[in-house]
């Protein structure tokens, strides 16, 4: 069984049994809960929907399904075909669209897919929208509208160049100085959208643009996520290229990783640090990232006067609404996504790509050296896979009241704060997971720390 239902959308492997995995009637259930929702919330009006997807090989299968349950719900659509994640999110701002479907699993391997699900201004649904959606969902009263009253496809649109124009288009992007700078760059974007949008750019800034599995036939060259162990290729083609630095982007393009003229990872929690030091030195404000995220992007805000660093729950919609809250002028996740407000609230690859070669065009250093500018962390992912006996609630409050003395967050699983590092412990949205994160000041001191709580973890579900 691996379809996960949550307010972060719908999300399983391909096939199956109904229920148990992401089967088409799955897709029609949830796609027409969806549209009642959206409905909902403008029942007087006729309402359209973005729809978009990666490269995944199961991507064409979703989408013709999404189309058509949509039409049938009697939603019009705006179909952008192959598109990354902030593009149609994007899609939805700029054609007003009453909200829009992303159909990707992100970092999931091929056989999974899934169902993102944005509101009318290309954001994820809020915690109260998406339990409604999943209450629809079991709702059968529902009357497909007639023949007269059914959807059209007002649209098909490749919406890539006008995302990217978009990008370019931002205040604190300088097209002209990183075209000066003729950066060489690797790209690898695991064979999905990310090969065509990521290229494109980069040679709209004047790039050099080595491909690495840059053909978006949805089979990845290797496991998807963006983590070092995955991306040997990479480092050894930037050496051999002699290039100023890598790209390395998700599936649906809303995580960015930088790899270093060395071919050492610039590490992803660095992407948004980096991005958010050039952001700052502009416009001082306050910043925002998840709970999970270095302790770096403090440490970094706090170098500008005024400047305020706060922690959001994990998962983009609740650091988004901290941002809102803050006012926060630039915001993310640890695993390498960038929220820039000034285009939209959305994790965005493309803007942290262009803001980040603007702000290093400016510099007289190399990768390597920037990131020596930074206070040195080492973070530690670690995670239990989870089985029906293990209670999840039970374990977190254990290790909660065990360590009461010290500083506690829990307002996303159990997050404790001490003087030399933290650890986060959390079920995981996406995967039937516990993710177990730590950083510490040396590799050693966090793989350490997450060995202790892992044993920890153990002993608790023993007893």
């Amino acid at each position: 069984m691996t379809l996960i239902k949550s307010i972060s959308g719908i999300r399983g492997t391909i096939g199956g049994a109904p229920s148990d995995n992401l089967t088409p009637i799955d897709i029609v259930k949830f796609v027409t809960a969806y549209s009642r929702l959206i409905q909902s919330k403008s029942p007087n009006k006729r309402i359209s929907v973005v729809v978009g997807r990666d490269a995944r090989l199961s991507g064409e299968l979703v989408d013709n399904l999404v189309e058509g349950t949509l039409l049938g719900c009697g939603v019009d659509v705006i179909n952008i075909g192959m598109c990354t994640t902030p593009g149609t999110e994007m899609a939805v701002i700029t054609h007003h669209a009453d909200g829009g479907i992303i159909i990707t699993a992100s970092h999931n391997p091929r056989q999974w897919n899934a169902l993102k699900l944005l509101n009318e201004r290309g954001e994820f649904l809020n915690d109260a929208e998406g339990k409604q959606v999943l209450a629809l969902a079991e709702d059968n009263s529902y009357n497909y509208p007639t023949i007269d009253h059914i959807g059209h496809v007002i649209l098909r649109e490749d919406f890539n160049k006008k995302h990217i124009e978009q990008v370019l288009a931002l205040k604190l992007v300088d097209k002209e100085a990183v075209q000066k700078r003729k950066f060489k760059v690797v790209v690898d974007a695991v064979n999905s959208i990310g090969g065509v949008v990521i290229p494109e750019l980069l040679r709209e800034l004047g790039c050099e643009v080595v491909e690495l599995n840059c053909d978006p036939t949805g089979e990845f060259a290797h496991n998807p996520e963006p983590l070092p162990e995955n991306l040997t290729e990479i480092a050894e083609v930037i050496r051999r290229e002699g290039a100023d630095l890598g790209v390395v982007v998700d599936p649906d393009v809303d995580r960015l990783a930088f790899v270093m003229e060395n071919g050492e990872m610039f590490v992803e929690e660095y992407t948004l640090v980096a991005v958010a030091d050039y952001v700052l030195r502009h416009t001082p404000g306050n910043t925002v990232s998840n709970l999970s995220s270095s302790r770096a992007l403090r440490d970094v805000t706090s170098r500008y006067a005024g400047c305020t660093y706060e922690a959001a729950a994990v998962g983009e919609v609740n650091v988004v609404s901290k941002m809102k809250q803050t006012g926060a002028v630039i915001g993310g996740e640890g695993n390498g996504g960038v929220i820039y407000p000034e285009l939209h609230y959305g994790r965005d690859a493309l803007v942290g790509v262009a803001l980040f070669l603007t702000y290093f065009a400016q510099l007289n250093m190399t990768m390597s050296e920037l990131r020596k500018t930074y206070p040195a962390y080492f973070a530690s992912k670690n995670k239990i896979e989870l089985t029906p006996e293990i209670d999840i609630d039970k374990i977190l409050s254990e290790i909660k009241s065990r360590y009461s003395n010290e500083k506690v967050n829990d307002i996303d699983g159990v997050k404790i704060d001490f003087a030399e590092n933290w650890v986060h412990l959390r079920k995981s949205n996406t995967e039937p997971i516990i993710r177990v994160y730590t950083e510490a000041k040396t590799m050693a001191e966090a793989d350490a720390l997450a060995k202790r709580f892992i044993s920890e973890i153990e002993q608790i579900c023993k007893g």
